[in-house]
This record gives structure tokens, sequence and C-alpha cells, in this order.
């Protein structure tokens, strides 16, 4: 790692960086190339998740063998050592690799000797996690660093999710018949539905023309394993953004007899949407609660009602609202966030 003069300059440079953002796969390009400089570091996984559960949907990923992603992705999932479900902090794994499934199935065949883990989560959720993977001996010099820059990060990954809300407008059909894809354990793909195959490849554009099969998908039926091995109970459930402010819920689940893994694509709920939407903008606990009741079609008179507050109280609501989610009236409001 660099002097503390590098390090002022790195943390200077993120910060331009976040205040700019507006692509994230740009961004956390970029990102890692300013953390090059100063963090030692081979190879990189990050991650976006879904706030509510932690589970990922959109991976930006260097890293030896990447033909063998879902067995990656399976064994991270079933790694409990700096799990991004509990860190609190930057961690590497150190001496304590060997407890790394991980590690000892994968990345030890890759001469990987540590692995730095960062998880970016604020009271609104968990937005995403980094794994920096590197050939270099203990790599906790750059802790310190990391964890000053998880809180701009962390906010500028947010930030990022709740500007995809910003796309309103009419959307194409999509192919009709169910969406489904089905898995083996070791993330095997065993086929998939028509309707499915056409939502993949708006997930997942590919120009050889064959199968796409989202990271999302991967990462709810690898987060199901999880949940059945008790490393981690979150639902097995990400919402992933499509395109043109709409927005698919993926979720995992047992099929009988075969106990074959099935994961369905299926447009997301109001509900999920408006819970996406506040965490995205920040919305307090109150303010989720004026947008959920303003979604129900109720007007000031009855979202006071409804709230046990007065009249003049709900307008002050309304007005952060409207500042936080840089909406102009309560039909811009409804409109991004129902995706009407």
């Amino acid at each position: 790692m660099g002097t503390c003069a590098g390090s002022l300059s790195t943390v200077a440079a993120v910060e331009r960086l976040c205040a700019g953002a507006r692509d994230l796969r740009v961004f956390r390009a970029d990102v890692l190339q300013v953390l090059g400089r100063v963090v030692d570091f081979d190879f990189h996984v990050w991650v976006l998740t879904d706030p509510a559960t932690g589970v990922g949907m959109d991976p930006l990923a260097v890293a030896p063998d990447l033909d063998r992603v879902p067995e990656i992705i399976r064994l991270k999932y079933l790694t409990a050592l700096n799990r991004w479900s509990s860190l609190d902090r930057p961690a590497a794994l150190g001496d304590a690799r060997e407890q790394s499934r991980l590690w000892r199935d994968y990345q030890r065949r890759h001469e990987i000797l540590d692995v730095i883990s960062v998880v970016f989560r604020d009271q609104f959720g968990c937005w995403g996690f980094l794994d920096l993977w590197t050939r270099q001996p203990q790599a906790t010099e750059g802790l310190d660093l990391l964890a000053e820059l998880t809180p701009l990060l962390t906010a500028a990954l947010r930030r990022g999710q709740a500007r995809l809300f910003d796309e309103v407008g009419a959307t194409p059909p999509l192919g009709s018949g169910p969406a489904v894809l089905m898995f083996d354990d070791d993330l095997r793909l065993l086929g998939m539905t028509p309707g499915a195959d056409d939502w993949a490849r708006l997930l997942l554009p590919r120009a050889d023309g064959a199968h796409p099969i989202p990271a999302g998908a991967l990462n709810v039926a690898a987060q199901l394993l999880a949940r059945e091995e008790g490393i981690d109970h979150a639902e097995p459930l990400a919402r992933v953004h499509l395109h043109q402010g709409r927005w698919v819920t993926l979720r995992a689940a047992r099929v009988l007899p075969d106990q074959q893994i099935a994961v369905t694509l299926e447009p997301c709920t109001s509900g999920e949407r408006l819970d996406l939407f506040a965490r995205t903008h920040g919305l307090t606990v109150r303010e989720r609660e004026l947008l959920l009741v303003l979604a129900s079609g109720l007007d000031t008179a009855g979202a006071a009602a409804r709230l046990h507050l007065s009249a003049h109280t709900v307008q002050d609501h309304l007005k952060s609202v409207f500042d936080k989610t840089g909406s102009r009236s309560r039909l811009l409001l409804l409109a991004r966030a129902l995706g009407r």
C-alpha cells in the first residue's frame, strides 16, 4: 500500500468518482483502477446485491477460469468466513484461509494467498460486496483505507440504484408463458422455458446468440443452497433492473420430486417496487409509510387519517419525499415508484 499522502489522494479520487457516478459498471471499474494504485490485488469480484436480501444480481469480475462462474458463485455462497451478510468492516482471510470453502476448493489451485472482503451496507440495506484476490501474502495493509472509503462507496451504489427508477415510459412486452430456469446442485443449467430465454436475453445480451444465464439466477440458486446448509437465512430472492424502469424478481425453490432448483423470473409486484424505491432513495420509516398510502390512492386528508397525522405533517413528509426522490409531483413520484 502507498504512503499516507497516497491514501489521501486515493480518498479524493474516489470522492470525485462517487460524485459523478452514473453507470454503476463504469463506476466500479473506475474505482478498481484507483484502488489498484495503492492496494495489491490480482483479481476482483464486485457484486451488486438486492438491499433487502443481500443476494447478488450484477457482478463485475476478473478472475482465473471465468468459464467456471457457477462453481465460483456456489462456493462463495457456501463460505461462511468473511461472508458479506455478516461482515462489519473490511477483512482479509489471512491465516484463516483454510476455513474458506471457496479458497480450499477453488482459489488455492490458482495460487491465491489472501482475499480482502468489503461489504457496502447502510441503514437502508446491503448494496453490494467486493472481494480483492491477491497472490501476495497477508493483505491486511489496505484494510484501513478501504474502511474509510466504504461509506462513500456505499452511498454512491445506493444512489446509482435509485437513478434506475428515472426511466419512465412505455416498455415493450416480453414473451408470453412462464419464465423458469432449472439447475442442479452444482448450478449447471438443465433447461429453461421459452419465456425465460426472452427475459434472459434482455438481462444478459450475447452477441453469439447462445442461451445466456443471468448472474442473478445463479446467485438466487446459490442462496437457496446456503439457506439449506444454515449458512445464511435470507430469502433466495433478488430484484433486478431489466430496462426502461422495469424490474424483475428472481426466486429460487426446489421442485418435487427430483429436487432440482427452479429459478423463476416475474415482474416485481407493486410492493416489491415500492420497497426498493424507498430504500434506494433513503426514505425514513414514516416517509415509506406515506409512500405506501399514496400508492393506495389516498389524498392528503386520507393519508393523514390513515397515518394518524395532521394534514400539515403529511405535507412536510411529502416535501421531504419529493426532495429525496427528485420528484416534482405525486403523479411523477408514483409513476417512478410503480413503473406506470
